[in-house]
């Protein structure tokens, strides 16, 4: 029953991601969100930990110490910003990298998508936004990221999701612009 579950609300996510997705401009990049979830190492380990309230990586961590799900998972997937971490040429250390904006972009949606299935009914614009200012996410990404993502989650909050995706298309657009 919890591999059901577990099935139903991954899906019912990546929906609501791809959704985003094209609201933002990157349809077509949602449309291959997340698909290591339906992997076996994440699958099964989602399904064992599967609680429907929170990610399942928690409770691994919480049981074993680390989440061999979410290894896999950020190391597959370029829209979290911990698959952007490498090796300063400078300084010879692990150091986090600034996101290209449509991953970035991929980012705010699938925070507000995650927000909106786990939060349900009770689900306000601000969510994603407290979440990340609660969060340690802010302190291990690249400045910039941190700031174009919060930036992001505070339209999103003050001005709706209108105005946020509005917002995301015009960051595409120039991101495109200056790649040429």
């Amino acid at each position: 029953m919890a591999a059901f579950k577990h099935f139903r609300t991954i899906t019912r996510h990546r929906h609501k991601v791809i959704a985003h997705c094209f609201k933002a401009g990157i349809g077509w990049q949602g449309l291959f969100h997340d698909l290591s979830k339906y992997s076996p190492t994440e699958f099964w380990k989602g399904a064992r930990y599967y609680q429907g309230q929170r990610s399942p990586n928690e409770a691994e961590r919480e049981d074993i110490g680390y989440s061999l799900a979410w290894m896999h998972h950020k190391g597959r997937n370029r829209h979290h910003f911990e698959y952007w971490v490498d090796v300063n040429p400078k300084t010879k250390r692990y150091e986090p990298v600034e996101m290209p904006v449509n991953f970035l972009i991929e980012m705010f949606c699938d925070r507000v998508a995650a927000c909106k299935i786990y939060k349900g009914k009770d689900y306000k614009d601000d969510a994603a936004l407290l979440y990340f200012l609660r969060g340690n996410a802010k302190n291990t990404m690249h400045p910039t990221t941190a700031a174009e993502l919060e930036r992001l989650l505070r339209l999103l909050s003050d001005e709706g999701e209108a105005v946020a995706f509005a917002e995301t298309k015009r960051m595409l657009k120039e991101w495109k612009a200056n790649k040429k």
